[in-house]
């Protein structure tokens, strides 16, 4: 069983940045595939960004270049800095974990195992 609690959400100007943190729990952690999602109102939960055990990465094309993921695995934490944010942005973001870690690529929900609450992000215009 993983738990994942997201932290650093909060309201930006258009043009800014924030960095969104994950703690996870669980001793495979290391082993497994990290994302974001986001979901705005009225929409339906989209990809961001995920990573593997290896620290390979996939991006949305919405975000590519300006989104960059990581993890620690020391701190069993995976991060997602956001930068030159735009209003289109906004929206709760969540972090999953699949335990199959080649699933870091993989869009779809049904993919990932594990979901925590949610972060919101606010993008001021």
């Amino acid at each position: 069983q993983v738990q994942l609690v997201e932290s650093g959400g909060g309201l930006v100007q258009a043009g800014g940045s924030l960095r969104l943190s994950c703690a996870a729990s669980g001793r495979a952690f290391s082993s497994y595939a990290m994302g974001w999602f986001r979901q705005a109102p009225g929409k339906e939960r989209e990809f961001v960004a995920g990573i593997s055990w290896r620290r390979n990465t996939y991006y949305a094309e919405s975000v590519k270049g300006r989104f960059t993921i990581s993890r620690d695995n020391a701190k069993n934490t995976v991060s997602l800095q956001m930068n030159s944010l735009k209003p289109e942005d906004a929206a709760l973001y969540f972090c999953a974990a699949s335990p199959e870690s080649g699933r870091y690529s993989s869009t779809a929900i049904g993919s990932w195992t594990y979901w925590g609450q949610g972060t919101q992000v606010t993008v001021s215009s």
